[in-house]
């Protein structure tokens, strides 16, 4: 027994050379943040309760308190971007670097890298169709701080009769299998066979079980998902049916399995890991910056895949995601296209819109999405004054623009249908508009109408999308981007095409 105990022994000391993680409640890191700032008090965020004294505005007239936007296409020092050139050379770097201090943080310069490790391949079925599905998890290296683990779980399904490599969604959400294959009838008789004779063995009473029923079987045989069961339900398939079916492949990626989504984990996961457990300083990133790094670090993977078309990867994501996706697509070159479904505040809502959702909203409650610096913006006494949206240096609009040329279809659903008002449909159609002259700039389509995004009218529930290689589209359904999927996939293809031409 000496040898085991010098193992754990030298573990320990090991061990004992590191910080030990700081266990702050949501609470106590949030004051952390504060006493950094210097902020006394925060204004509290709009009450999603209409009936609250302090509900949030769905007034239009009262919607636009800083009616005027940052000017995305001006240099800090008041010149005009008239080229191509001058936009990537000044423009866009000084946006990233307003949105990376102020917004979302920055990706510190020495996280650890990632190693890719395929767990399982899978012959499945999606529908009708063959595929190729593997499970797959990238470890992150900790040797620089050993206690914190954190492995990115992400799913790649890919069709399989498939004549080269093909365009791939990845989306933001659980990494599952999509129709695990089950053994044949053959191959299961034989482990039902074999479990019996263990079963058995462990306890011989059992003999006289198997005997009186001897048609039973401990694994029954499971019929296949894609069979002709009944008709199918009423309404577009599963979006990854229809990815599948058009020759598209897709990724599962799982935010949650590298970053927390609350505050009591941003000593944990990646941010966790970086920091050595220790709580974060005003400008490190938040977990909307933490999910696009692991989104692009799935994007590694991806362009070692012969089947993967990687010129040709999208990002996706709804809610909290949909904000995430967005974030991913504008400051991660890589991704081609993006489906920004029902974003809100820190997505493709302006921050200076007062409906719904506000800056307040992030400043309390869900201030680690943001960097520490965001919660400024919320301050109503601190060591600088208080500061409001209008202090904020960038917004919205500028966070789309980030994204020209590639492809931004921005989604929203039917506030009628649980796509919630709070959301700020109108807020999020109006950063889009204003962020046409960029996509413009850089020589592809905008919208398509003015860029007056103080008089533009939002299209009806159901039209278009409108735009070319930025879109908008407001769907008939509740709080998810399903019903604009079918319209994403027609409009990426003709991109595709188009730009391959």
């Amino acid at each position: 027994m000496v040898l085991p105990l010098l193992a754990v022994h030298a573990m320990a000391q090991q061990t004992s050379n590191y910080p030990a993680p700081v266990n702050f409640t949501a609470a106590q890191d949030h004051q952390n943040m504060m006493d950094q700032l210097g902020i006394k008090a925060l204004r509290p965020g709009p009450s999603g309760d209409n009936a609250a004294p302090n509900h949030a505005n769905y007034e239009e007239a009262l919607a636009n308190p800083y009616p005027n936007l940052p000017e995305v296409l001006t240099l800090k020092n008041g010149k005009k971007v008239s080229t191509a050139e001058m936009w990537w050379k000044q423009r866009r770097p000084e946006l990233v670097e307003d949105m990376e201090r102020e917004v979302y943080g920055r990706i510190p310069k020495n996280v650890p890298k990632v190693s890719w490790t395929v767990k399982v391949t899978d012959k499945e079925y999606v529908g009708f169709t063959p595929v190729i599905a593997k499970q797959l998890v990238g470890h992150v290296d900790n040797s620089a701080y050993p206690l914190i683990d954190v492995n990115i779980s992400m799913t790649l399904v890919l069709p399989a009769n498939a004549k080269g490599p093909v365009p791939v969604l990845m989306m933001f959400g659980r990494s599952t299998l999509p129709a695990p294959a089950q053994p044949s009838p053959e191959a299961l008789e034989k482990i039902n066979t074999a479990m019996k004779s263990l079963l058995v063995k462990e306890d011989p009473t059992l003999k006289a079980v198997f005997e009186q029923y001897p048609a039973y079987q401990p694994i029954a045989s499971q019929v296949p998902a894609f069979g002709f069961g009944g008709p199918r339900p009423a309404g577009d398939p599963p979006s990854t049916q229809q990815l599948i079916a058009d020759g598209w492949g897709y990724a599962l990626i799982d935010p949650g399995s590298f970053q927390a989504d609350n505050a009591e984990g941003l000593t944990r996961g990646i941010i966790g890991l970086v920091n050595r457990g220790q709580p974060r300083k005003p400008e490190d990133w938040g977990a909307l910056r933490a999910w696009a790094w692991g989104a692009a670090r799935g994007l590694d993977y991806l362009e070692t895949e012969p089947g993967v078309d990687a010129k040709h990867v999208g990002i996706e994501g709804v809610s909290r995601f949909g904000k995430a996706a967005l974030v991913t697509l504008a400051f991660e070159s890589r991704f081609n296209m993006g489906l920004i479904g029902s974003s809100g505040e820190g997505g493709a809502k302006l921050h200076r819109r007062n409906f719904g959702e506000a800056v307040e909203s992030l400043t309390g409650g869900e201030y680690y999405w943001m960097a520490g610096n965001f919660m400024k913006y919320g301050a109503s006494e601190a060591t600088f004054g208080p500061k409001t949206a209008k202090d904020l240096p960038v917004d919205a609009h500028e966070l789309i623009a980030l994204c020209a040329p590639r492809l931004t279809f921005i989604s929203y659903g039917d506030p009628a249908q649980g796509d919630a008002k709070w959301l700020d449909q109108q807020g999020s159609y109006m950063a889009a508009v204003a962020a046409g002259p960029v996509f413009k700039l850089l020589g592809v389509e905008d919208l398509g109408v003015s860029n007056n995004y103080n008089t533009e009218k939002m299209p009806a529930i159901n039209v278009g999308p409108i735009g070319g290689e930025l879109a908008w589209r407001q769907h008939d359904g509740g709080h998810t981007d399903a019903p604009n999927m079918k319209y994403f996939i027609q409009w990426a293809d003709g991109l595709i095409n188009h730009h391959a031409k």
